[in-house]
């Protein structure tokens, strides 16, 4: 089992607290696994395994405890049993209808430690901000980093070389199931197929309704076929209306919007440089899993360019910065990255295999008028650094504990 340190160090200051620990993140990223990691923590801390009470509300087995009242009624018998602190974990959450009254009770009623993860990013919205308003952290859990998938790869194949990890991580992505599967390359299709099927039928189409099931696929194609590129609803309204299939703007940002609840894709908006405004108009997506879109829609390598973006978002985000696009007059920074005070900027590209290619990657960064890190992100194995701007290998940077 990976240890996920990345997680568990933000987690841990939140052990054994009154706060209820919510974990998010795409279906099968491996929040149960962080639960399991969660319970190593707490044994380490002297916590007994007979004071835990897990539910999975995916398990048929647990489908009469899916309302609020059922699920109150079953946890007050069971910590009524156990002497001392109850820490409660449950899996996928919002498969039991009024949940948040639930969790609520239990912190008023029970001396307990709270965790629940769940699938969709409406969990902390709507009632749930009434009920534990102020009461709660949320972690999102992402798949696998290339660290990640190194460390399991090579159990599987002791013998990979970090290039050799990162050409199947391309194709592959960082589904943690895979491993089981030890990355047998038709297996691996076959369930992250499955794994996007079941997104989107019970995360998307059965929580929101949807009855036109064709046009959210259409919708799905388009941005999977277009991550890390700049367009609008009317762009995809469009699009669609040239295949046939009319539709309105706002039916398709409903849509999206759908899909990145589900934590199938990322928003990332554009930030105006100069005016230091947030444009409304025209965001980029990114998919949650590269693997997923290589497995369902095929190109990974044809599409390097914005698989290699996809990818350094997703290290961003699970480095705790918000990302936005910066804008300067007609060109484009990828990630202009804050966290907590700290501010870098990266630009990401297959190669600088040309002179042309250089300058414009680099000479981005001639009008940021600040000391904050400036990156270029490229699959080069030659260090092309200049003018203070620091160009990285991608696989390094990847790897690299921290940036300099």
């Amino acid at each position: 089992m990976i240890q996920r340190e990345r997680y568990l160090s933000r987690i841990r200051p939140f052990i054994g607290s009154d706060l209820v620990k919510v974990l998010t993140g795409i279906r099968r990223s491996g929040k149960s696994v962080m639960l399991e990691l969660i319970k190593e923590e707490l044994q380490k801390t002297g916590v007994s395994s007979s004071q835990f009470i897990s539910l999975n509300f995916e398990n048929m087995s647990n489908a009469h405890l899916c309302t609020a009242r059922a699920l109150h009624e079953e946890i007050l018998r069971r910590a009524a049993e156990i002497p001392g602190k109850v820490c409660l974990f449950f899996d996928e959450i919002q498969e039991v209808a009024s949940w948040e009254k639930c969790i609520n009770s239990f912190r008023v009623e029970l001396d307990c430690d709270i965790y629940i993860t769940g699938s969709n990013a409406k969990l902390l919205s709507g009632e749930l901000a009434t009920y534990l308003a102020g009461r709660y952290v949320e972690f999102v859990i992402y798949p696998f980093s290339f660290g990640e998938f190194i460390a399991l790869y090579r159990t599987v194949f002791p013998q990979a070389d970090t290039r050799q990890c990162f050409d199947r991580y391309l194709t592959m992505g960082g589904m943690p199931y895979l491993a089981n599967l030890r990355y047998e390359e038709a297996a691996s299709r076959q369930y992250l197929r499955d794994l996007f099927n079941s997104v989107e039928l019970k995360d998307i189409v059965k929580r929101n309704g949807i009855r036109d099931v064709d046009m959210l696929e259409r919708i799905l194609a388009y941005i999977t076929a277009n991550i890390g590129t700049t367009f609008s609803s009317t762009a995809i309204s469009k699009y669609l209306k040239s295949e046939g299939r009319s539709v309105s703007p706002e039916t398709v940002l409903n849509y999206i919007r759908a899909c990145t609840d589900a934590f199938l894709f990322y928003q990332v908006k554009r930030q105006d440089l100069q005016g230091k405004k947030i444009l409304t108009v025209n965001e980029k997506y990114y998919v949650a899993d590269h693997g997923v879109r290589e497995a369902v829609f095929g190109g990974n390598r044809k599409d390097i360019n914005l698989v290699l973006e996809n990818m350094v978002y997703l290290e961003l985000l699970r480095r705790g910065y918000t990302v936005t696009v910066g804008k300067l007059g007609e060109r484009e920074i990828d990630f202009v990255c804050q966290r907590q005070g700290e501010k870098c900027y990266v630009q990401v590209a297959y190669l600088l295999a040309t002179e042309e290619t250089v300058q414009r990657e680099f000479g981005v960064y001639d009008h940021v008028r600040d000391n904050f890190p400036k990156y270029v992100v490229t699959l080069d194995e030659f260090d092309m650094s200049r003018n203070g701007i620091r160009h990285y290998n991608l696989r390094d940077f990847l790897l690299e504990p921290e940036w300099h």
